[in-house]
C-alpha cells in the first residue's frame, strides 16, 4: 500500500509539509466558547484565489500548532472547509483538504466504535477519551470545486470526524457528559500556557 495518499489519491512521494504552508500565514486558533465554533458553518459557494489563500493559511497555522487537522472556523472563518495531515493506525498518511464536507452516516451494524484519545487545537492541552467509528467516508469538493470523497479508518477516520463536526458547530466536548467536559476544561487551564509556548517556538523555527 502506498504511504501517502494526497486528496484521497495515492502519491509516490510527498515532502514532510504540505507544499500550502509554505505560501500561508499564520492565524490566531480560535477557542472553545468562542460563537464561531458553536455554531453550523455557512457552505463555500465562491472557489477562486481567496479560498486557496484560507487553505494555505490553514495549512501553516495546523503545522505550527501541532494539529492533525483544522477546520476554518478554528481561524475565525464560519465556512464548511477544513484540513489535514494525519495518520491512520497503519501508519499510513494522509494530507488534504476538503470543502463542504458530508459525513456519510454508516450502518450501526457494520460499524465499530474505538474509545481513544482525543484533542483539540482550539481545547489546547486537553485530551479525552470519546468514542468514534472506526471508519469514515467524507464527501465534497476540493478548492476547485470538483468532487472528492475521502476515506479513512482508524485514527484518520477520528480526524475526518472531529473536523466534520467544527463545520456542523460541535466541539469533542459536547460529545462528554457535564464532568468529563470539566475535566478537560481543567487540563486546559492548566496546560494553556505550556502549549502556546511551543506553539510560538514552532512559529519561530517552522520553515515549510
Amino acid at each position: 500500500m502506498p504511504s501517502v495518499f494526497v486528496q484521497g489519491r495515492p502519491t509516490a512521494s510527498y515532502p514532510p509539509f504540505a507544499p500550502e504552508a509554505r505560501r500561508g500565514s499564520v492565524r490566531r486558533v480560535t477557542e472553545v466558547g468562542e460563537e464561531v465554533l458553536h455554531r453550523p458553518c455557512r457552505d463555500v459557494t465562491e472557489f477562486g484565489p481567496d479560498l486557496a489563500a484560507l487553505i494555505d493559511d490553514m495549512f501553516r497555522t495546523m503545522y505550527i500548532a501541532e494539529g492533525a487537522g483544522l477546520a476554518a472556523n478554528q481561524v475565525g472563518v464560519g465556512l464548511r472547509l477544513f484540513v489535514y495531515d494525519c495518520p491512520d493506525d497503519d501508519g499510513v498518511r494522509h494530507v488534504g483538504h476538503i470543502v463542504n464536507p458530508v459525513l456519510d452516516a454508516l450502518d450501526p451494524a457494520a460499524r465499530r466504535l474505538l474509545d481513544e484519545g482525543e484533542g483539540c487545537l482550539s481545547v489546547p492541552g486537553a485530551t479525552m477519551v470519546v468514542p468514534r467509528p472506526d471508519r469514515a467516508v467524507v464527501r465534497g469538493l476540493d478548492k476547485d470545486g470538483a468532487p472528492l470523497v475521502v476515506e479513512g479508518t482508524g485514527y484518520f477516520a477520528r480526524c475526518l470526524a472531529h473536523e466534520t463536526d467544527h463545520v456542523n458547530g460541535q466541539v469533542y466536548l459536547d460529545r462528554l457528559s457535564g464532568r468529563e467536559r470539566k475535566a478537560a476544561l481543567r487540563q486546559s487551564a492548566d496546560r494553556r500556557e505550556e502549549v502556546f509556548a511551543r506553539r510560538a517556538a514552532n512559529a519561530a523555527a517552522f520553515t515549510a
